[in-house]
Order: C-alpha cells, then structure tokens, then sequence
C-alpha cells in the first residue's frame, strides 16, 4: 500500500472514526484503525463491536492495499503536523510496519493483518427512510441530556425512537429518561418509516451520532432492524448494535390534568437556579420554587454552609404552591428550550411536573419533584 493525501482530509475523516476506539482494549487489534486504499480513496473503518463508523476520503493511490494500525497514535501524529501538509502512507515489504511520511517527518507504526479486523455484519434492514440532518439532531440534542447511566437499568441507556400516530399523523418520536425526568421529541414521520420497530439506540452511539449531524444540509439516510441501525451521512458510514430491551411505557407517567399554569423568561429562570443552587454542596440540591402571584422565590438551604434566596418575576395566577426540583435537572431543561419562555404546568409538591418549550410545540419534558 502506498498512499498520498492532504493532512486535512485525512485528519478530518480520522477524527470522525478514531473516537470509537476504547483506550483501554483487551484484544490489540480494537485498538486500530483499518485503512483500504482502492480506487481514488482511502476507506478508514474503526470499531468497538458494538458501534462502527467507516469514512471515505480522497487520496492519490499509488499501490492498493489494507492494514490495521493504531487509531488513537495516527490520529496524533496527524493532528500535530503543518497545515496544508502532504501526507504519504506506505507499508512495508514485510507487511508488519507502515510508515507516516510528511516533509521532513516521518513515523513507523506497528501493523496488524488487515484480515483480523472484526466486521460488524449488519445483516438486512428491514426499514429505510431519509431525513434533514438538523431534524435528526433535534431529536438528539432534545433528549439526550435525560439518558441514564445506571448500568442496571440498561434498557434506559440509550434515546427510545419509535413512531406514533396522533391526529391522523405519523411522528416519528424521540424519548429519553432515567426516571427522574423525561424529555420527549417528535417530527413529522420520514416516508419509510410507517411501521418501523421501537427501537433503543445506545448512549455513545447517540454521543458519535451528534458530532456527525453538524451540516444542516446534508440528509442522512437510516437504515434499521430489529438489532441493527446504520445511518448513511455524507461520506461517513455509522452502524451501531440496538440495545436489547423494552423501554418502559412512559405515556403513563406524563401528567395529563395538571392545571396551574406557569410562564417563567427562561434565562433569568436558568441564572436564578444558577446562582441560589451555589450555596448548596453538590448540585443535586434541592432548590424549593415557592410559586405565588406574580413571582416565583427560589431558595436552597444547606446546613453546612448557608442559605440563599432569589425573586423572579412570573405570570401565574393559581393558588401558591411550594415545590422541590433538583437544581441541575432543571438547569438542564432550562439549556434545550429554544424559547425566550418556559411554560410549567403543575399539580402539587408531589406530583411531576410538566414544562413545555413556548417556542417548539414538538418538545416536552417531565420533571419529578424532591422533597424540601
């Protein structure tokens, strides 16, 4: 094999595939990159066995052929030379080194046989259907933040994507939540996507797939079964392992006769629990939201070091009601409304409450309260 390209397309297509691989690895070769030069390009392929991302890249190829070298290790040297920088990539006679060759630089990096890279076999899907990249990454960016990360309820490590009919329409619905608090999200349902299973995608797929989505014009084209998924983005080839489990039946926790209504500006809501949530040693404090008339008094007591309190000014006009959320959790739906207003509806102290963004009718979230 023997390879040339720019330093910045090699870069930018490592960059994209090196961070699937584990630092720590017990068997050797899930700590390389495979490269397949063929053609006019060299194919990058990383995996971790459950999650595996290709890229395609342009380059002059001068003899073709395959090798495995070390991800993390390429992508340093990469990053570190001269912009505009010619790169040359050449394997050894023995097949065992491959050499990294730019000006005056030049690196020899252990090999590993092509032929023992593992292959994620996708199987056939038995659904496809295309979509906007920026829909796909509202659906993410909306949930996300609400994924658990307790192992032990490892059906709840990942985003819930399934369709729904309301109205007379198809949703395609994204659902995350960790039993605390719930975020929901929905677009109209890609054609293709009519029947599709309900499907949990894991939580660094979720991670890679985010960094992916980054060009709201490209469209990115979904394939998926019942164990697999694999998105299609540009020149990037991401294909992932479903979790395998059943997502709880989260309809029923989402509260439907909550009936006190709160209109809040959602940064000064967002600096006030920023500020009062201080005083208090971790931030899963509580912060008590006393809710009367006109205002909302937020406060946070904490025996060891304090207390702190804060007006904002708000339009509700229910009875005054005293109720407990954890401050980061709330600082967390506060970053993903896109709205200059955030809407609670609630019931009482000990009911979960629902918050709607004012400007994006297709996101909610729940939030259960805590005692203060």
């Amino acid at each position: 094999m023997r390879v040339t390209l720019e330093r910045s397309n090699l870069l930018k297509s490592l960059n994209h595939v090196h961070r699937v691989v584990e630092r720590r690895n017990t068997i050797p070769i899930l700590s390389n990159v495979m490269l397949s030069a063929s053609g006019a390009s060299l194919e990058m392929k990383a995996t971790d066995l459950d999650l595996e991302i290709t890229e395609a890249t342009a380059a002059n190829i001068e003899q073709a052929g395959a090798t495995t070298v070390p991800a993390h290790l390429l992508y340093d040297i990469v990053r570190k030379l001269p912009d505009g920088a010619e790169v040359m990539l050449k394997m050894d006679e023995s097949g065992n080194a491959m050499s990294v060759i730019s000006g005056r630089s030049s690196f020899r990096l252990q090999c590993l046989p092509q032929a023992d890279f593992p292959e994620l076999t996708a199987g056939s899907f038995s659904h496809i259907f295309r979509m906007d990249s920026e829909a796909l990454r509202g659906l993410i960016e909306k949930t996300q933040f609400a994924i658990s990360t307790e192992e032990t309820r490892y059906y709840l490590n990942g985003i819930y994507f399934h369709t729904h009919e309301e109205g007379g329409k198809l949703k395609l619905r994204s659902v995350a939540t960790d039993g605390h608090r719930l975020a929901r999200a929905e677009m109209e349902a890609p054609a293709g996507s009519e029947g599709m299973p309900g499907i949990i995608i894991p939580r660094k797929t979720v991670s890679e797939l985010q960094k992916l989505v980054d060009n709201p014009e490209v469209a990115v084209t979904t394939e998926l079964s019942d164990t697999k998924i694999r998105f299609t983005i540009g020149s990037v080839v991401l294909t992932s392992k479903l979790i395998d489990g059943t997502f709880p039946d989260y309809q029923r926790v989402i509260p439907t006769g909550n009936d006190k209504k709160l209109v809040i500006d959602r940064q000064s809501f967002a600096q006030a629990v920023d500020r009062v949530s201080t005083i208090s040693s971790e931030r899963g404090r509580a912060v008590k939201l006393a809710i009367a008339s006109g205002q909302v008094t937020l406060t946070v007591n904490n025996p060891d070091s304090g207390s702190a309190t804060e007006e904002i000014a708000a339009d509700y006009d229910s009875d005054p009601i005293e109720i407990g959320f954890n401050a980061k959790y709330l600082l967390d739906v506060a970053a993903q409304l896109s709205g200059s207003e955030a809407r609670f509806m609630l019931a009482d102290a000990g009911s979960p409450t629902l918050i709607h963004d004012v400007a994006d009718e297709h996101a909610l979230y729940v939030l259960m309260p805590m005692r203060v």
